[in-house]
Formats: structure tokens, sequence, C-alpha cells
């Protein structure tokens, strides 16, 4: 199932916690808040205690629906995202850039508006890569508008909490040669519906931060 980007049509005005002028904050229960798109089934997710913690648990089972957030962010004095994130396993075997193979067992992606119309979007999107190696970087198999970037990669960490921090300004600069100082909504998903694949995903300490330093996980 196609799954280029996520729409951005409304701003959604809630979801979100400023800590400070620094500091935007996504606890687990703001995100399990969010809007659901479904691209094929619905993954499920539930709040969960994990390592003493309350995350966002992301369970697919050959399925492929995002949590995600439509609201503009600016980047200027909040460019790094970050968080944490776990999975249960990876995807063996997959060619991730075909569109068989375009299964992940978590992402996370930060969505650019380029025009009015609901497709003229641009989006990075942070994988768990299961086949390609850590710090590769390719189109989406659907569509030249996204592009997938691994920052893990198969089975060495799985099951470990790993902390995440992304220049975003400096991603779309890498990836798309543009000059952002923005991004209009964020958004975050495991699926396995092209492959026919299960996964688990967990996420906590999602946000943006003028800060490079990386989260304290649980």
């Amino acid at each position: 199932m196609r799954k280029p980007h996520i729409p951005i049509a409304i701003v959604l005005l809630a979801g979100y916690l400023p800590l400070a002028a620094a500091e935007i904050s996504f606890p687990a229960e703001t995100i399990m808040e969010w809007p659901t798109r479904s691209f094929e089934g619905e993954t499920e997710y539930r709040l969960v205690d994990r390592d003493g913690t309350q995350v966002l648990q992301a369970r697919a089972r050959q399925q492929a629906s995002a949590k995600y957030l439509e609201k503009e962010i600016g980047l200027n004095q909040t460019p790094y995202l970050h968080w944490c994130w776990q999975v249960s396993g990876v995807h063996a075997g997959l060619d991730e850039t075909t569109k068989a193979g375009d299964d992940y067992p978590a992402r996370v992606y930060v969505v650019k508006k380029t025009g009015i119309l609901p497709w003229q979007v641009r989006s990075v999107n942070y994988v768990w890569a299961s086949s390609l190696p850590e710090g590769a970087s390719w189109p989406n198999a659907f569509t030249s508008r996204a592009h997938q970037l691994a920052l893990q990669s198969g089975e060495s960490r799985v099951g470990e909490w790993v902390a995440e921090v992304r220049d975003v300004r400096q991603d779309f600069a890498m990836l798309f040669g543009d000059q952002v100082e923005s991004i209009d909504g964020v958004a975050l998903m495991s699926d396995g519906d092209n492959a026919g694949v299960d996964a688990t995903a967990w996420f906590t300490h999602l946000g943006f931060s003028a800060s490079e330093t990386p989260p304290d996980c649980p």
C-alpha cells in the first residue's frame, strides 16, 4: 500500500506541549490522541508501561497506519528532532528500495508543504531499517517526494532503547536541497503491510529542541 506522506490539509491545534521557548515535547499520552491515517488496516497503538516509563506502543500485524500531527513547527529556535525508540525485531530479507519491501518496524516522519495542494509536500522518513545499512538514504519506493534515512539497521540493537537526535534543517538540505525554516507535520508508525510481516515498536521522548543533546531514554 502506498505510504508516501502524511497529508497536510487541516492544521490541528492540539497535541503538543511547549516546555519552554527552546523545547517542544510530545508526551506519549498526547501522541495517543493524535489522528490516525490508515494505509492498510490499522496498526494498534496503545499506552504501556515499559522500563518504568509510560510509552507509546505500535503493533503492526501486516498492517500500516500512522499517528500524525499537522502543525507548523518552527525550526530556527528548535531545529533538533529527538526521540527514543525500541523495536521487537526487524523484517529480514526485504529489499527496502522496492514497493514490496517498503516496511519498517519503526519510522518517524517530518513533513514540509511545498504548495497549496495536499500532495505538494516533501517528507524525511527516519527509519529503523532491516536490510540497508545505518546511514543509508534512498527515495521512497512510491514517490520521490519522500526520502528514507536509516538511523538504525538490523538486529544488533533490537530490544534496546535507542536515542536519536536529528537536525531537521540539515536533513532537508542534504536529501532535497531545500532550506527550510519550519515543517508542517510530524508522524510515527510501525508497518508490515507490503511484505505481510509483523512488528512491534515503542516510542517516547518525541519532541523538538534547541539542543542536540540526546534524550535520556528509559
